[in-house]
């Protein structure tokens, strides 16, 4: 089980001191967090990608190799690959570079974003996105695979004996996620390449979440890839912790009212009710991210969000230690009755290997 954070990189008002954070600040403590959440010893630090205001994450792979040089062991991905805008000769280039860098510690969560301007901004028609999605992650599945590509579709230029440059690392792609909030067609796309599935979680309730995830295990086991309990799931979910759980909602409540996403909407009170965002006390965080196997069963990757909607840095540093508090816990919880057949997550060295593993097994 792997347990990490993920940044979409807004820079919001902090609505308890009406400061706004300058990109330079907001770029830094994305560093600042990603360099944490090593310390703190979780397993992978995620970014987003957007291309447009009030957002600093118009260039995860900066970002991801900047990190990388930092950071040592923890894995580094993207909480949104804009696989319909970005070309994928560039994505696959772009990340097979990055694998060499941080000695395969790199992975992607392939997306479609939910910006509409973002595809004219990139010669793109939004109502091809699903379309884009799946061409174009053909594509880079073929420029990973293969050397000398003969292509053509419909939304590019066509390639001819093409190869992409570096290589992948050990001949072993980036494992990828592909990530939805509300798409079917995602879920069908990842379980068709056998690929994993994230579900975004953070503003459906659960039986959103485990009917998304149901989708996706069966159609995982329809192609051939194994049972229904061998499909490669993550979860996003939030939360903001204190040692008290009414400190937790008294400080936390301005930043929820006023976010972007959902803040002048529902309640506090009833948004905790009906999502995984859990504001409370660290044994609160604790149980409630737990129960996520009640409806998910068991699952390989759990990403929360927690550096958004105006929290100053220092804030989230501290979030973070509480996170670190109750890791062990968590650890502990999601290992205590896992099915056997149940995979581990993916990592650079288990892909590498799991040819060898196949041969043996022959």
């Amino acid at each position: 089980m792997q347990i990490g954070i993920f940044s979409v990189g807004d820079v919001t008002p902090d609505p308890t001191t009406g400061r706004t954070p300058t990109e330079h600040e907001r770029i830094k403590a994305t560093v600042a967090i990603a360099r944490k959440a090593e310390e703190i010893g979780l397993d992978v630090f995620a970014t987003g990608e957007h291309h447009n205001p009030p957002f600093i994450s118009s260039n995860p792979t900066a970002t991801l190799a900047y990190v990388g040089a930092l950071t040592e062991r923890i894995i580094l991905s993207t909480a949104t690959t804009l696989i319909t805008t970005t070309d994928p000769v560039l994505i696959a280039e772009d990340y097979a570079k990055i694998q060499h860098l941080t000695d395969g510690r790199v992975d992607l969560m392939m997306g479609r974003g939910n910006t509409g301007p973002v595809y004219p901004w990139f010669g793109k028609d939004i109502r091809q996105g699903i379309n884009l999605a799946i061409e174009n992650y053909a594509l880079l599945r073929r420029l990973w695979r293969e050397e000398g590509v003969d292509w053509q579709g419909r939304f590019r230029t066509p390639l001819q004996g093409y190869t992409s440059t570096p290589r992948p690392l050990d001949g072993v792609p980036p494992f990828v996620w592909h990530g939805s909030i509300r798409s079917p067609e995602i879920a069908e796309q990842a379980a068709y390449y056998g690929d994993g599935f994230f579900h975004n979680h953070i503003f459906w309730p659960a039986a959103h979440t485990a009917q998304m995830v149901r989708l996706y295990r069966d159609r995982f086991a329809h192609y051939g890839h194994g049972t229904p309990e061998q499909a490669i799931v993550g979860l996003g979910g939030q939360f903001f912790m204190r040692r008290n759980s009414q400190d937790a909602v008294r400080e936390f409540r301005p930043y929820f009212d006023n976010a972007p996403v959902y803040g002048h909407g529902p309640s506090l009170e009833d948004f905790t009710a009906q999502t995984p965002l859990t504001v409370g006390s660290p044994q609160q965080v604790l149980e409630r991210t737990l129960s996520f196997r009640e409806y998910a069963g068991d699952y390989q990757r759990q990403l929360f969000l927690i550096d958004h909607a105006g929290l100053p840095l220092q804030t989230v540093l501290e979030q973070l230690d509480l996170l670190g508090e109750i890791l062990p816990d968590l650890r502990r919880g999601f290992a205590e009755g896992r099915g056997a057949d149940v995979p581990d997550a993916p990592t650079h060295a288990s892909l590498v290997a799991a040819p060898a593993r196949e041969e043996l097994a022959r």
